[in-house]
């Protein structure tokens, strides 16, 4: 591991020699800015080989990327919400680990099962009875003549 890894966890790691970069025009507003310079990033993580990854973390960063992710496991985040490289390689990087850092979040606890109270019960078929009860009395009234 060198110095310039991000760290999300003790199952979460992001090497920077796992990450891939290249440089494409942007679209959207610029001026003649965007037909000139390639500002917007693709960036490419390998998360499927990822080394600093468990199993678990994995399997969730590929899960959660949805369409970001290939068949092959590469997350791809593309950024070009800002006007230069700088900006738009740090906004894919924080993006990359907003990721998989809720991939690295521990699950939720099971869900315990809960029984409604006997009074709760009773309420509900009381409830229940008097709706039964109005709907009766909306029939036709019969002829005593």
């Amino acid at each position: 591991m060198s110095g310039d890894d991000i760290i999300i966890s003790a199952e979460a790691v992001i090497r920077l020699d796992d990450l891939t970069e290249s440089f494409v025009r942007a679209s959207g507003p610029g001026g003649q800015n965007v037909n000139k310079v390639a500002t917007a990033v693709q960036l490419r993580f390998d998360a499927a080989n990822a080394p600093g990854l468990s199993e678990r973390v994995r399997a969730r960063v590929i899960r959660l990327a949805g369409q970001r992710a290939t068949k092959d496991g590469v997350v791809v985040i593309e950024a070009d919400r800002f006007r230069t490289q700088e900006r738009n390689r740090a906004d894919a990087r924080e993006r990359l680990t907003a990721l998989v850092a809720r991939a690295a979040e521990p699950p939720p606890p099971p869900r315990k099962k809960t029984k409604p109270s006997k009074g709760a019960v009773e309420r509900r078929l009381k409830e229940k009875a008097g709706r039964s009860t109005v709907k009766k009395l909306r029939g036709r009234v019969g002829d005593d003549g």
